[in-house]
């Protein structure tokens, strides 16, 4: 008997009258109903993808305030630093706001910290220097936590304008302005967006306001312009820090990735160009496992200067050694983090099933642009919030990844008192804990996980079924439908279907007995299918042919050498019911 090893929840059936009242193919409309989809007018928004992406800036709190402040800056010909993050939502958005600033007129540059010397977000130091040079410091992707290191730039003369995504403190720093959708008094509909879509949205306010002004050197059209230009990096920023993609981001994620199918940045291009990518071919999952990977491996391994220089870059053959420089690094982080994880499990040992509530690892020798990689196989392998920490002289610092039920930033801020710093999201946080109160907080942390799952009564990965479907359901025309939901990602993921009783006709392990490869069929006769189940070779054991089996699946084209076939993307399987 082979068993699932997941969660399988299917979403309610849709009424009848939803299925009746509109064109759309029946399945289409069921997964649109599991996103929330469900008035007609909110169907055609999504497929036809109107227009969000001209939505008011002006709505988000504090932004009439940042762009006076600028406008003052170019006026008074003050130099202002965008002060970023070194991964790939802090890198886009980071050369974004400095690409239309400098368009607006402004004397402006970029400044991304290192991640090993001076860690996440602001710090006092790159902040005294800063201040020896720049009278406006504008934050993206950091600042809603940094209390002291904003009070130290006022004072030093500076004026902070803070855009960020993160979850917010206790209280706002005493920033100049603090722009941040999830702002208690902030009542716009804007709260997904990343980083890079904040700063986009100060950029677009900015274009605006400039052009507007009497005997402006740029026109309302070319603020127009530029604002199109700037979506490949929303795109991508976005994509790379895994934000919803439903609303106003998936509005401007499908332009961003159409301005990227262009190839008319020159960076991307020739990152593009390196990694055997055509632009035309570029789409959400593309961007997400190969493109954003390159852009955070120079912040893992090295400098994120390297990835920011490239994307500001607007001369080919330079570009191009940039580009190979950062598929190098690429290569080079890949097997980091195998050697990581290897080290990882090592200290963890033979779990068996008694898997503990929280999974804690720590050692110097793990690098700080690797831990979060771990973190993140290690929850997706045990289903268990994964800490992977980097012991220190003095100081550590930890990546976290959790799953649905254990939010590990309010976990965080609830033995805050215990760390240095910290911030993230619910299932991703960083953190920086001082060595004399390490042992404190793996107990404290340990013990509040134990609290918090001990009620759980199945802990193991949960799959949200979108909808079953018979075997000759499985065609071309249903993989058209299924392709309008593109830009696939966060709260729009790839639709995760369920066939059931179908044949197996071959079974085997491939890649080493890493993978499952199938060849399926729904009864004699019918359409022969191959299949594929990534990290699920052991499961090939006892699978014969004539087996009949239950699969939950994402339906998928397979392009190879010229030839394109559908295929299952297997996530999880059974032995049929047969109910």
């Amino acid at each position: 008997m082979l068993e699932q090893s997941k969660r399988w929840e299917y979403f309610p059936a849709a009424p009848s009258d939803f299925l009746d009242d509109s064109p759309e193919h029946p399945i289409l409309l069921q997964i649109l109903y599991n996103r929330g989809i469900r008035e007609p007018e909110q169907i055609a928004s999504f497929l036809d993808g109107a227009d969000a992406v001209q939505e008011n800036p002006f709505r988000l709190k504090d932004m009439h305030r940042a762009v006076q402040r600028i406008l003052t800056a170019i006026d008074e010909a003050e130099t202002i630093c965008v002060y970023g993050d070194f991964d790939a939502d802090g890198i886009t958005a980071t050369a974004l706001l400095v690409s239309a600033l400098q368009r607006a007129g402004a004397n402006v540059g970029g400044y991304i910290p290192d991640r090993v010397d001076e860690g996440y977000g602001l710090n006092v130091e790159a902040i005294e220097r800063i201040s020896q040079q720049a009278q406006l410091l504008v934050t993206v992707d950091c600042g809603i936590r940094s209390i002291e290191e904003v009070t130290v730039a006022q004072r030093l003369g500076m004026d902070v304008i803070v855009t960020d995504h993160h979850s917010v403190g206790v209280e706002l720093p005493p920033a100049f302005a603090v722009i941040n959708p999830r702002r208690d008094d902030d009542h716009t509909t804007f709260e997904t967006l990343a980083g890079v879509g904040v700063a986009y949205r100060l950029a677009q306010a900015v274009l605006r306001a400039v052009s507007q002004r009497p005997g402006a050197s740029l026109s309302a059209e070319q603020a127009a312009e530029m604002e199109a230009e700037l979506l490949d990096l929303v795109a991508l920023g976005t994509i790379a820090d895994m934000m919803p993609l439903i609303g106003e981001n998936r509005s401007l994620v499908q332009r961003g990735l159409a301005q990227l199918s262009q190839g008319q940045r020159v960076g991307l291009f020739a990152l593009m160009e390196v990694a055997g990518m055509q632009p035309a071919s570029v789409d959400s999952t593309i961007v997400s496992f190969r493109l954003a990977p390159r852009i955070n491996a120079a912040g893992r391994l090295s400098n994120a200067q390297l990835a920011y220089d490239l994307l500001r870059s607007d001369e080919y053959s330079h570009a191009y050694d940039l580009a190979a420089q950062l598929e190098a690094m690429n290569r080079e982080r890949q097997q980091l983090t195998i050697d990581a994880q290897n080290l990882a499990e090592e200290q963890l040992g033979d779990m068996g099933t008694n898997l503990p509530p929280i999974l804690i690892t720590a050692s110097p020798d793990f690098r700080s642009g690797i831990v979060g990689l771990v973190a993140g196989r290690l929850a997706d392998q045990y289903y268990r919030p994964a800490i992977v920490i980097e012991r220190g002289p003095e100081t550590s610092r930890g990546s976290a990844r959790s799953i649905d039920e254990f939010d590990i930033t309010a976990a965080l801020d609830q033995i805050g008192h215990l760390l240095v710093r910290h911030g993230g999201h619910s299932r991703a946080a960083g953190f920086t804990v001082a060595n004399e109160r390490y042992d404190e907080f793996v107990e404290a942390l340990t013990a509040l996980a134990g609290e918090r799952l001990a009620g759980v009564p199945d802990l193991r990965p949960r799959m949200n079924i979108d909808a079953e479907v018979g075997w000759d359901d499985l065609s071309w025309a249903l993989q058209a439908q299924l392709s309008r939901l593109e830009p696939l990602g966060q709260a729009n993921p790839s639709p995760l279907l369920v066939v059931r009783d179908c044949r197996v006709r071959s079974a085997r392990a491939v890649g080493g007995g890493k993978h499952l490869k199938l060849v399926l069929d729904g009864y004699p006769g019918s359409a022969v299918l191959d299949a594929i189940g990534f990290g699920l070779g052991e499961r090939s054991n006892g699978l014969a042919a004539e087996a009949h089996l239950d699969i939950a699946f994402y339906l998928e084209v397979n392009e190879w050498q010229g030839r394109r076939s559908l295929q299952l993307n297997v996530q999880d399987l059974r032995t049929a019911k047969g109910d």
